[in-house]
């Protein structure tokens, strides 16, 4: 009787047991399907050197950037060329452009800015949208973002028709614009990529002919680029960037026009993000850059170059 007795308490006691890992199995909830993290921190500010980049400053917060082109180091071309380099201190002594901007972020993702360049005297605005953007595990695999600028130059006059039969003065003259989409990808914690599909359109141009090929010079350019960052460690990292511009006006011209192409230095110390870079390329502002680079890296034609970012919550 004993026997039975415990036998059937054994029983009771492993069915109890089987019924109450099954009522818990029936309570659990089920795992909730959470989205992927975003990735950030493709690029550390909102240029690479010359170019934007998908970066756009977080919301209420001002991107206070100074941007400084100097000089060419060096002119092969020239006859003196060495003298002449020492007697500017090898391009320090002069400036081809500076900029000082503004940028402010309307939400994370939407980014408005004004800017003021030495170069051709162009005052800016822009809007930055990035509206896809990249996420862990390849949900999404890249970022993807509208950049666009409108430039007004504020010369006389007599310089912006210099070199013309004047025509009847027209304010819309003055203006130029930019539209870029920009297509990146974070691979890793140490390199991103990104490419730059670019139209820019200037309202006002000079009637000029390549005499190498009969080409004329026009309003609108079509150019690609492509740019990236290699982080080098936790406070350095290479960025260059270079641009192709579709321009048979361009294409063997005896004036020489040439593609921009910058690389840098990036370094991080705390709040401050600062650049030191060279590129071939005179102005500092997308619609200036990619119609007016004539000089070239082959004939040392190259400039020192740096930007401070500083950043402000309101």
């Amino acid at each position: 009787m004993i026997k039975k007795i415990t036998f059937c308490l054994a029983a009771f006691m492993s069915l109890a047991s089987s019924a109450q890992d099954d009522l818990l199995d029936l309570v659990k909830e089920e795992p909730k399907n959470e989205p992927a993290k975003e990735v950030y921190a493709t690029f550390k500010t909102t240029k690479i050197v010359n170019a934007q980049n998908i970066e756009t400053v977080k919301k209420r917060n001002i991107d206070f950037r100074v941007t400084h082109r100097f000089g060419n180091i060096y002119n092969s071309t020239s006859a003196n060329a060495l003298n002449e380099a020492a007697h500017s201190a090898f391009g320090l002594d002069n400036s081809t452009d500076i900029r000082t901007s503004f940028d402010y972020g309307i939400t994370d993702k939407i980014t408005i800015g004004i800017g003021r360049s030495k170069f051709r005297e162009m005052n800016d605005a822009s809007i930055k949208w990035r509206f896809l953007t990249q996420r862990e595990n390849n949900k999404i695999p890249l970022s993807v973002c509208f950049y666009g600028s409108v430039g007004y130059t504020s010369m006389t006059t007599d310089n912006l028709y210099a070199g013309t039969i004047r025509p009847k003065t027209n304010e819309a003259h003055r203006v130029q614009y930019a539209s870029q989409l920009l297509i990146a990808r974070k691979f890793n914690n140490w390199f991103s990529l990104q490419i730059m599909p670019t139209y820019v359109h200037r309202n006002f141009i000079k009637q000029q002919v390549n005499t190498n090929n009969n080409k004329e010079d026009e309003n609108g350019l079509l150019s690609v680029g492509i740019g990236g960052r290699l982080k080098l460690s936790k406070r350095f990292a290479l960025v260059a960037d270079y641009f192709y511009n579709f321009s048979e006006y361009q294409t063997n011209n005896p004036n020489a026009y040439y593609n921009p192409l910058g690389v840098g230095i990036e370094i991080e110390t705390g709040g401050h993000v600062f650049h030191i870079n060279y590129t071939n390329g005179p102005a500092i502002l997308e619609s200036s850059l990619l119609t007016s680079t004539q000089d070239s890296w082959a004939k040392g034609q190259i400039k020192l170059g740096f930007n401070i970012s500083r950043w402000f919550a309101l």
